[in-house]
């Protein structure tokens, strides 16, 4: 289908806004009147400028408190819409956007509504133009969208129809069921909004924190298909107020807007992107460091070994179970310090999960190959991060173990610590990309996402969100707020799984590792709240080990110093306990600022 977008949703000049939207694949725009005052271009170059980017402009908003005034009221107000169409006239827009009345002088009288909204459409008719009359949600008299079609109904002008909004019907708790019963060719026009379920006045929640479908928490892909089975053919258009939005850069902003629009699109039936390919484990990660030696100093005290080196490139692999990390010492890594670059993940059909990448706007990632290496493919994930799709150790599909040759290695005798995997990976996003980061690791990875959790920090609120596959073999926590490294920037982390993690911490310790110290008090809160007898929290208070549990079982967990803006993690996860030991986030991030 056509989709669309509201200016009012993308930050920047209206020219910026359209160039953001032509280069994210829609095909159309509303033009907010707000962009279109403060735009030193005159209509006609609007106009110009929408062609030559292969934009139509599809309606032109909003006009308010129209309908259900006195006469003297409405002679003005017809005078204010004669030059409103006048100028959608020299724009080339179509359709405009009546909202309903908020106003104090409006009645509370539908026939006097529809007769004045006809006359509006009579003259509308005059420029060639639509009227689509919304229900605001927070309307004076009017304000559902059965309401609206009643009236719009009553009217009986061939120039006024209805604009249904999602945002506005499902913030309401309306049912959308009844929007079959409207005549497809009588919706005007559809604007589609999601939201996170908050309890605030519905005002403020639409002007703040609306978001694109699939990051909220309505049925919006239910509300679609009720309204394509009205025989509705205009676009699917965007109308999202978001502070984070409007503060975003417009280019991935839009890039992040077209992406939901094709998964709402799948989600309802109507389009058939290449299926979601779930991935199966993690098959390693990457570090990129200026300087190997703390890196792997830390990996050496963990237990890893060094197996293998990259036939082309500075690049070692790192090894104990199933757990693997390169460390690659590459130009790259000389501008910002140790980070976590890349994840490797295990597939079962790379190629197919890279099709499904790129049809949902995951930017590919150029890759210099050498002959012989493995054909791995790349993209990028919003913060960033680089995601490969591979095997290992799964013919007849490439190996990417081929690129690197082995190396002689003794394994670190006593000392290794049981580590078996990765459990999780913490991935810190950048403010302004943490709902788009759900959304893409969900619809682009086939993840499901759990519900966001807030932490506090000593330094402000993090919100954390976990993507995960149905048997756990990959967890991903996506994180915004604080979280303090050495240099102030943003931290990842790599959790290890271990069946025994008082075992790794003495070992990880012993070989000359330094664990994060937790504060006492934290250990006499821990016996208060679960009973654990004394020598065990002796052992724990020892080496900062921390313990949650939940009706699936225990979590025990502790952390390594920070290396540049990376930290590991060591845990010991009972088969049932399913979460990310979220309740002793606060005491670790305390003691991560008190090193700091």
């Amino acid at each position: 289908m056509r989709t669309s977008i509201a200016t009012v949703s993308l930050s920047g000049s209206l020219t910026e806004k359209l160039t953001a939207a032509s280069r994210a694949g829609f095909d159309g725009v509303e033009i907010f009147e707000n962009d279109l005052l403060a735009s030193p271009l005159t209509p006609e170059e609007i106009r110009a400028r929408c062609a030559d980017l292969g934009l139509s402009i599809d309606l032109y908003q909003p006009m308010r408190d129209i309908e259900a005034v006195p006469a003297d009221e409405f002679a003005r107000n017809l005078r204010r819409a004669r030059h409103k169409f006048e100028l959608m006239r020299r724009l080339g827009a179509d359709t405009v956007l009546v909202c309903s009345s908020v106003s104090p002088a409006a009645g509370d009288d539908d026939a006097l509504a529809a007769a004045q909204l006809s006359e509006l459409a009579h003259l509308a008719q005059d420029f060639g133009i639509r009227v689509a009359y919304e229900a605001l949600a927070w309307g004076r008299h009017v304000n559902t969208y059965d309401h609206a079609w009643r009236i719009v109904e009553a009217a009986g002008h061939p120039s006024l129809g209805t604009c249904l909004d999602s945002f506005h019907i499902l913030s309401r708790g309306s049912d959308p069921k009844g929007i079959e019963d409207i005549p497809g060719e009588k919706i005007f026009f559809l604007q589609l909004a999601d939201a996170p379920r908050l309890a605030m006045d519905v005002l403020q929640w639409s002007r703040h924190h609306r978001c694109f479908p699939g990051q909220g928490g309505f049925d919006v892909a239910g509300l679609l298909g009720h309204v394509l089975r009205t025989g509705y053919d205009g676009p699917l258009s965007l109308e999202v107020f978001n502070d984070v939005f409007r503060q975003a850069e417009a280019g991935p902003t839009a890039v992040d807007a077209q992406r939901s629009l094709r998964m709402l699109q799948e989600a309802a039936g109507v389009a058939r992107p290449p299926a979601p390919v779930v991935p199966t484990g993690v098959a390693f990660t990457e570090l990129l460091t200026p300087d190997a030696e703390p890196v792997e100093a830390v990996l050496d005290a963990l237990g890893f070994a060094r197996t293998a080196r990259h036939r082309g490139k500075p690049v070692d692999l790192w090894e104990q179970g199933r757990a693997r990390i390169l460390v690659n010492t590459g130009a790259a890594g000389r501008r910002d310090g140790t980070a976590l670059a890349a994840v490797g993940l295990e597939s079962p059909d790379p190629a197919g999960a890279a099709r499904r990448a790129e049809a949902l706007l995951a930017p590919v990632l150029p890759r210099r190959r050498a002959p012989g290496d493995a054909p791995l493919e790349a993209v990028a994930a919003p913060d960033g991060t680089e995601l490969f799709f591979c095997a290992t150790n799964r013919p007849p599909l490439p190996d990417w173990r081929a690129d690197f040759a082995d190396v002689p290695h003794t394994a670190p005798a006593g000392r290794a610590t049981g580590v078996t995997r990765i459990d999780h990976l913490a991935l810190t996003q950048p403010w302004h990309h943490f709902d788009e980061a759900a959304l893409f690791h969900r619809g682009v990875l086939g993840l499901d996402a759990r519900e966001s959790v807030d932490v506090a920090d000593p330094y402000g609120l993090l919100r954390s969100r976990a993507v995960t596959n149905a048997d756990g073999s990959v967890r991903i926590a996506l994180t915004v707020g604080a979280a303090p490294t050495e240099d102030g920037a943003h931290a990842q982390h790599i959790a290890l799984a271990t069946d025994d993690v008082v075992t790794a911490a003495r070992r990880f310790r012993a070989a000359g590792g330094r664990l994060l110290t937790i504060p006492a008090n934290y250990y006499d809160d821990l016996a208060a709240r679960y009973g654990l007898d004394e020598a065990e929290l002796r052992t724990y208070r020892e080496l900062g080990i921390l313990y949650d549990r939940d009706a699936g079982g225990a979590f025990r967990h502790c952390y390594t110093a920070t290396v540049g803006r990376v930290f590991f993690e060591l845990v010991q996860r009972d088969p049932g306990y399913h979460g990310y030991g979220a309740p002793n986030a606060p005491v670790r991030l305390a003691a991560q600022h008190a090193r700091r």
